[in-house]
């Protein structure tokens, strides 16, 4: 089974400024969404804790308090927005720059579900970079309580913290 969570009238994921969020079977979620910068530029800013703490954070205080960037390594970030402060934390499970980020993602308000997030880059070849995440999650339910949590609005209001970072240049 595949569900849409946002609908895009384009059909390539990202220009409507929306990620395409898309349920894929009994536990994972697909998640596209194409940047107006190079591959290259894109990778910096997923990679480098100085740049995560520009967008990461839907634009509220983010502070990057670990970033092991390395297998095997923990990172943990905090936001501080309007509504609370929001934990998030997990471990690099692969690491090939450039094309293929993998890390386990856990966030303080549903603490001990965790998903396994796979982050690939594709560089469109006109400046373009297409952004896909796959979400593996332990259950259905792990899943489904992550969607209902606002993570899609969460995640959108970063995108858009992250092309105004990916506008202003190297």
């Amino acid at each position: 089974m595949t569900a849409t969570t946002t609908a895009n009238k384009n059909t390539t994921p990202g220009l409507t400024g929306h990620a395409r969020v898309d349920v894929v079977g009994d536990r994972e979620i697909k998640i596209e969404r194409v940047f107006q910068a190079k591959r290259s530029r894109v990778w910096r800013a997923l990679s480098d804790p100085l740049l995560i703490a520009q967008w990461w954070g839907r634009g509220h205080k983010l502070v990057v308090e670990e970033h092991e960037f390395v297998k095997g390594g923990h990172w943990r970030f905090v936001e501080h927005a309007d509504d609370g402060v929001h934990g998030f934390e997990g471990r690099f499970a692969e690491i090939e720059p450039e094309t293929r980020l993998a890390q386990t993602f856990e966030w303080d308000g549903m603490p001990g579900h965790v998903s396994l997030e796979t982050m690939t880059l594709e560089d469109l070849g006109d400046g373009r970079t297409k952004l896909t995440t796959h979400a593996v999650f332990m259950t259905a339910e792990d899943r489904d309580g992550m969607i209902s949590s606002g993570m899609e609005g969460g995640l959108n209001e970063s995108y858009v913290a992250l092309d105004e970072l990916l506008a202003r240049g190297p």
